[in-house]
């Protein structure tokens, strides 16, 4: 899944690269075969342990507190970015690393993406007396708004589209849930933690699992190619 926004990347043998939020390391390690000189930087020890069982460089950082200075070529981001709850504070940092030129190439979910869950979730919370607000922890924002924040930022935007992706499940959505969700569910102690899953399982169900019980996750990402100014 990650073949277009690898593409648009284009990594050339030389290049200084640095993979933001680069979890296990599996890109980071497709973006150095290319022959790029590339640094991995993420906030989970225990994937960046992976990554380094892989041979590869990487640093445990807060992406919103980036402090490098005109050291890369590119920045790249794949499935991370909606992590990120402070884009400005991303993008800041972003272009202070890029070198004049350098550009910024990402996908991550767009406005929409894995609507139904976000909604279930919010609802459970509702329903439990929480505040539905403090339910989500993901940033989807629309092409527009994004777009803005990269200009605002001093970059000029080359590609941007809208990727709608229904991704079909290989196991259960339990397993999907308590991976991508941790951070809902790991508000709940045991047993209430069993029943609130249970319960967003249930609101979900008539949407995303069909008739033979094939659940499905219905993703729409926003994929970029932005690129710094040359004269700063």
């Amino acid at each position: 899944m990650a073949g277009p926004i690898f593409a648009l990347l284009a990594p050339k043998p030389g290049e200084r690269i640095l993979d933001l939020g680069c979890g296990d390391g599996t890109l980071t390690a497709e973006i150095e075969a290319a022959g790029a000189d590339v640094l991995g930087v993420d906030t989970s020890e225990e994937l960046l342990a992976v990554a380094r069982m892989k041979g590869l460089s990487v640093n445990i950082v807060d992406a919103h507190a980036l402090d490098y200075v005109k050291e890369f070529d590119a920045v790249f981001s794949n499935a991370a970015l909606h992590w990120m709850q402070a884009p400005d504070l991303v993008i800041e940092g972003v272009a202070r690393a890029l070198r004049p030129g350098g550009r910024f190439i990402g996908e991550f979910g767009c406005h929409g993406n894995v609507a139904a869950i976000a909604t279930a979730l919010r609802a459970v919370v509702k329903a439990r007396g929480g505040d539905p607000e403090q339910a989500v922890r993901w940033y989807f924002p629309t092409m527009e708004e994004y777009g803005a924040l990269l200009s605002d930022h001093g970059f000029a935007v080359r590609e941007m589209a809208v990727v709608p992706r229904s991704t079909p499940l290989k196991a259960e959505m339990e397993g999907w849930l308590r991976t991508f969700c941790r951070f809902f569910f790991d508000w709940f102690e045991e047993p209430e933690r069993s029943d609130v899953l249970a319960d967003v399982l249930e609101l979900l169900k008539p949407s995303l699992c069909d008739t033979e019980g094939r659940w499905t996750v219905n993703h729409i990402r926003l994929r970029f190619s932005a690129e710094r100014s040359p004269s700063e």
